[in-house]
């Protein structure tokens, strides 16, 4: 190899040149050497940084790091920070979540694990559950948490004065300590979804257990919680009328856990979704979640990102068999499951963001079986079953059912002013309303059950509105206001016939939110399209479990339901949840599917739990009390800078938080 000639002339050094003699070096290269020089050297350098930062790269990795803030967006306001009355918004769940702990809680695929136990038992083959919790657990305010608290958590959550939307997964239940860091639960029977009650958020006894009852949804704790959880309160910051506008949680230093990477967040409250969506497209917040499927493709070349959460929960439209005649009719109700399309449902309501369920168990999260039949949508088929249930299609599209009855009162005796007892009573009552009366024959109206002048008033026009029938044939041309044959016959005539007209009419309640209110809207297009004229009422989410779930007061409900990590469809459907506050919401009763989810939950088997389970869909689904619409991913839209969140089972969408300590937003290099 030939070197270079500026190199020949390098003196041949015996030994390492002094610093006065490198400097001697330029003086003997041309200015072409020189430059040749300095592009050697370059590449050597370059040469050498390369070589060193390869190898530091392929020898260290990019792991997460303490740090950083993270803000979300929701819709609401912050009210019962707190686990007793946590579950009534999601703002609130959210928030006790990140606060507070529970014996047990939720991993990312939605398993159940310890939390605050070290360990559990379970003994008496299920109605005995022995925790033993961590000794080095101490409140945020620095007091040590022991058995004391969990007794007192569960024991106010019994207690009916506290009002506890809870309470009903907590009676029957015996709690008994054993000592300062250990209890034992005791249940009526076994129970293989006791430990799901164990994920309840757990309250300092020593801040709560001198605040009466009536006091306890008004104290400043609600607002100024002090928790064992990952968080704990910041601040908060109101605007001039007192509302809070945000919350502010920062890592708790005295957490028992791993505590978390992202140590600041804060919540942003908004009205609705319109002001959160809003402050999204000015990056003012984070991470969001949206009730409309359909406003996320305004977000898809934003820089946030989706992820999706299976949730178990389901949509369906309950029949209430008890408050409706035509629905109390199964071949009616098998109708309306053929004649419903759940994917025209999915496909323009959800954006196609859901999937048509046929099942209240949800197979296709929890791996059972699926149901041995369905109710495939077949439109001739729907109507076919409404024929044979007698309701016929007339010309303008809408079905009727001629009904004959056999009354259970007709008028035999003559009335007169002063007469008294029933026959006045449904007198009464037939002229103050149509087709016999109405205001504009009987305007009081008032039910006395004695025949005084206004009800002989009544007679007389009523009398002289029929005069051809009840007058002429005795050569009157005034009414006389005495009930007598003429005058019978054509009241029991019109206010008891011996037959009448049913027609297909569907009333169809849900509450007032934008999607449900256009499912009910594509329902009710449907139905009519079989015959079956519908009307949609709604009502903001207090009022319709106030005041229609609660009294069942519907003939249809638009409603979604939760399951658990494991399942346990009991509380939905068993006849003892039919008045509330269980949750059979279609009043449905069969005791042969009673039978079939009380062992379910009381068996231990994972096996024998499923075939039980598996069963019970198969004759639910014969017995047609609901039409089960769909189920939908929590979608959760996060900036790409927030790192580590693992898509899973959860349980409700505050459970996102479950994993929180993955979380994160820095990142250093470590060797490997």
């Amino acid at each position: 190899m030939k070197l270079p000639s500026f190199l020949l002339k390098f003196p041949q050094f015996k030994k390492w040149p002094k610093k006065s003699q490198w400097r001697q070096i330029f003086k003997v290269l041309t200015k072409k050497e020189k430059v040749t020089f300095f592009v050697f050297l370059v590449l050597f350098l370059g040469s050498a940084f390369f070589l060193i930062f390869n190898f530091y790269f392929k020898n260290t990795e990019r792991v997460p790091s303490p740090g950083g803030k993270y803000i979300e967006g929701v819709v609401g306001y912050p009210r019962f920070i707190n686990p007793i009355y946590g579950d009534i918004s999601d703002v609130d769940r959210d928030l006790v979540q990140l606060i507070f702990s529970g014996l047990m809680k939720y991993d990312s695929s939605g398993e159940i694990i310890p939390d605050l136990i070290r360990e559990y038992k379970i003994l008496e083959e299920g109605r005995v559950f022995e925790v033993y919790l961590k000794e080095n657990v101490i409140w945020q305010d620095g007091e040590k948490l022991t058995a004391d608290d969990i007794i007192f958590t569960i024991e106010t959550i019994q207690n009916p004065e506290y009002k506890s939307p809870l309470r009903g997964i907590w009676v029957g239940v015996e709690i008994e300590k054993i000592s300062e860091f250990s209890l034992r639960f005791k249940l009526k029977k076994p129970s293989a979804i006791f430990l799901e009650n164990l994920t309840l958020k757990i309250l300092p006894c020593h801040i709560w257990q001198n605040i009466p009852p009536e006091n306890f949804p008004l104290s400043v704790y609600n607002l100024q919680p002090i928790g064992s959880g990952p968080y704990r309160l910041k601040n908060i910051k109101q605007d001039k009328l007192g509302y809070i506008k945000s919350l502010t949680l920062t890592e708790n230093a005295k957490y028992f856990g791993e505590k978390p990477k992202i140590r600041e967040i804060t919540f942003y409250f908004f009205d609705n979704e319109e002001e959160l969506i809003k402050a999204a497209k000015r990056k003012e917040i984070q991470g969001f979640s949206l009730l409309n499927p359909k406003s996320y493709q305004l977000f898809k070349k934003n820089d946030f990102e989706s992820h999706a959460f299976s949730l178990p929960r389901y949509f369906a439209i309950f029949f209430n068999l008890e408050k409706s005649e035509i629905l109390a009719n199964k071949k009616i109700r098998e109708a309306l499951n053929y004649g419903t399309n759940k994917e025209e449902v999915t496909k323009i309501a959800l954006d196609s963001q859901g999937k048509a369920i046929d099942s209240p168990i949800l197979p296709e999260i929890y791996g059972f079986k699926p149901p041995l039949n369905v109710y495939q949508f077949d439109i001739e088929k729907a109507k076919k079953l409404l024929e044979e249930s007698g309701f016929i299609e007339r010309e303008n599209g809408k079905r009727e059912k001629i009904v004959e009855r056999t009354s259970v009162f007709q008028f035999k005796n003559d009335l007169k002013l002063g007469s008294k007892g029933t026959d006045v009573k449904e007198l009464q009552k037939c002229l103050s309303k149509e087709p016999a009366g109405g205001p504009d024959i009987y305007p009081g109206g008032e039910i006395t059950s004695y025949f005084g002048p206004e009800t002989k008033e009544a007679v007389i026009k009523f009398q002289e509105k029929y005069a051809k029938e009840i007058l002429s044939p005795w050569g009157f041309e005034e009414g006389t206001g005495i009930v007598s044959k003429t005058t019978r016959e054509k009241l029991n005539e019109l206010c008891f016939p011996p037959e009448k007209t049913l027609a297909l009419k569907i009333s169809l309640a849900t509450v007032n939110q934008p999607l449900l209110i256009e499912v009910a809207n594509l329902l009710k297009g449907q139905w009519e399209k079989l015959g079956a004229e519908t009307t949609i009422e709604t009502f903001d989410i207090q009022t319709l479990e106030r005041e229609i779930i609660k009294t069942r007061n519907y003939q249809a409900l638009l409603f979604g339901e939760v399951l658990l990590s494991s399942p346990d469809p009991l509380p939905f459907w068993h006849s003892l949840q039919k008045k509330d506050p269980g949750s059979n919401l279609s009043l449905y009763e069969n005791k042969e599917a009673d039978k079939l989810l009380e062992e379910a939950r009381q068996s231990l088997d994972p096996e024998v739990r499923a075939q039980k389970l598996e069963k019970f869909q198969d004759i639910l689904i014969a017995d047609a009390p609901a039409i089960f619409l769909y189920s939908q991913d929590y979608i959760y839209l996060v900036s790409k800078k927030i790192k580590g969140i693992n898509e899973g089972m959860i349980v409700d969408p505050s459970k996102r938080f479950s994993e929180i300590k993955d979380w994160y937003i820095k990142t250093n290099r470590v060797w490997k």
